[in-house]
């Protein structure tokens, strides 16, 4: 990552793919921005990391992310990845059963939360002219199935800001992208699919390294990608 340290900022960062994702661009040398609505969660994981800007914020409350990546520049000065891992997961009923709270949880942690942590980091990477940007959609955003019309519309907005973005950012120095994952091997998907064949789904790190290129100069001709990861599915 050459001399002058780059900065990497990880929303999401208290997550199983969080600490994949902090510990593979820990071992480039980074400097890290850690935001996570749990301060618990990151204190428990990235204690052992002295330099690491540890900031608990709610990415829904506009205001509250700005005020925190405004901290974050105070102690390290500019941001030159962001890392948009926060989302969620949400299935059980028919479209047409959908109630308004269910599409607004999905809708809000897989859409709007992108654009709130944008709106804070892009105005910035832009003043600096240059920035990447990879955001962590899902194939299971590429079409609809039965009983996960919400989570697959979230995340193909999600998607749609990407390409939006990348369209609007790639003249001003800025690399936007997305990896889409299938199931990721966490502790928790495997408790909900006891039975499952874990084997064939994406481990966080193998995920984290496939991130890490999105955000290296070897992917600085890459505009708008939504990128498939799909381990052995």
């Amino acid at each position: 990552m050459g001399n002058d340290r780059t900065t990497v900022c990880i929303t999401g960062a208290a997550g199983h793919l969080g600490a994949a994702v902090a510990a593979w661009f820990a071992r480039e040398g980074a400097r890290l921005v850690l935001l996570d609505r749990e301060a618990e969660g990151l204190r428990e994981r990235y204690s052992p990391l002295p330099d690491a800007v540890m900031l608990p914020v709610d990415l829904l409350d506009r205001e509250a992310t700005a005020a925190a990546i405004a901290q974050a520049v105070a102690h390290v000065r500019h941001i030159d990845v962001l890392c948009h891992l926060a989302g969620g997961f949400h299935m059980g009923e028919p479209v047409h059963e959908t109630p308004a709270s269910a599409w607004d949880f999905m809708m809000d942690l897989n859409a709007r939360s992108f654009i709130h942590i944008a709106a804070a980091v892009v105005p910035r990477m832009r003043a600096q002219g240059r920035g990447r940007i990879v955001a962590v959609g899902a194939a299971g955003g590429l079409k609809g199935g039965a009983a996960v019309g919400a989570y697959a519309a979230s995340k193909s907005a999600l998607m749609r800001l990407v390409e939006s973005m990348s369209a609007e950012l790639r003249d001003d120095g800025i690399n936007v992208n997305a990896v889409l994952p299938s199931i990721i091997d966490t502790p928790p998907n495997r408790a909900s699919m006891p039975d499952a064949d874990v084997s064939r789904w994406v481990a966080p790190e193998a995920l984290a390294e496939v991130i890490g290129f999105l955000a290296s100069d070897a992917a600085r001709a890459v505009h708008g990608a939504l990128l498939p990861v799909l381990g052995r599915v």
